[in-house]
């Protein structure tokens, strides 16, 4: 079941343009993501489906409602993290739960919700003294104190260390347990590729791609790598006449093959028919990065 559909949006402020034509679908229950560098107009989308922001064209629709129309009910049932969330620095912990619960009809227990984000020892914690991947738990529990059916969460680990990052992630893993559709605002292929269900690349404002991050990496950049040092002297072309291999080069006593397909098994095959062992072996499989390289020209990060 379709829980948003965006049809056509377009954004403009002034003569730029940060929305052009933007069109995706996300289904209950996964956790859709939003992908793209940094003012490719993921934010603006996002803020447009939230009712944040009013479109200068197209249509939106979350879970039946028009977020121009119906902005009331929308936010009793969509959470909304956003990227440039604050708050007082003195306002503690269980504070701004019991603040935020207070703008809901049928919110979620403050405490319980406390607890179950790992903020219990933190409950009479002020803002400011709290670190950037409680900040970010705190954000998320703000987000969910509505009982929402949709979370959009942007930009959630901008700016956490490896681990807090990490945690984060498994957050987000146990709200969608919980029933809770996502969509995830992020310019992390890593995040994108361990959480996403569905992702729409956006670049300049327009989805360039949409697909699972693993059929965007098969779609665009299908090859693989082997890297191996042989135990014996090997002759290129017992690996070149293979169907599945592309290429091969040397780096030193190293040998890379590329291909594509069951590569892997066919050349360990042909190895082992000829007594070599593949030492120090490593395969190398193209990534979410690749394929953003492939589909935009640049980098996320650019």
């Amino acid at each position: 079941m379709r829980v948003i559909e965006v049809t056509n949006l377009h954004k403009r402020y002034g003569d730029l343009v940060a929305v052009d034509d933007v069109s995706f679908a996300v289904e209950a229950g996964e956790i859709f993501g939003i992908l793209g560098p940094n003012g490719a107009g993921k934010t603006t989308t996002v803020e447009c489906v939230a009712g944040l922001r009013v479109p200068d064209g197209g249509a939106v629709s979350v879970l039946g409602l028009d977020p121009r129309r119906d902005p009331r009910r929308l936010r009793e049932r969509v959470g909304v993290q956003l990227q440039e969330s604050q708050l007082p620095d003195r306002l503690r912990v269980g504070e701004a739960l019991e603040l935020y619960a207070s703008f809901y009809r049928e919110p979620a227990d403050p405490a319980e919700l406390i607890d179950r984000l790992g903020l219990g020892d933190k409950r009479k914690t002020a803002y400011k003294n709290l670190s950037g991947g409680q900040k970010q738990r705190l954000s998320v529990a703000l987000a969910l104190v509505g009982n929402p059916e949709v979370a959009i969460l942007d930009e959630l680990t901008t700016g956490l260390d490896p681990q807090a990052r990490r945690d984060t992630w498994a957050l987000i893993e146990q709200v969608r347990d919980t029933g809770v559709t996502i969509v995830l605002v992020t310019h992390f292929m890593e995040e994108a590729e361990r959480l996403c269900d569905r992702v729409a690349v956006i670049d300049r404002g327009r989805v360039v791609a949409l697909d699972s991050p693993a059929g965007l990496v098969s779609r665009v950049a299908p090859e693989q790598r082997i890297r191996f040092r042989p135990s014996a002297p090997l002759d290129d072309r017992l690996l070149t006449e293979l169907p599945e291999v592309t290429a091969v080069h040397r780096s030193g006593s190293q040998v890379v093959v590329t291909g594509t397909g069951d590569v892997l098994h066919a050349v360990t095959s042909v190895l082992a028919r000829n007594q070599i062992v593949a030492a120090e072996l490593r395969l190398e499989q193209s990534t979410l990065d690749d394929a953003f390289v492939e589909l935009t020209g640049h980098r996320p990060a650019e």
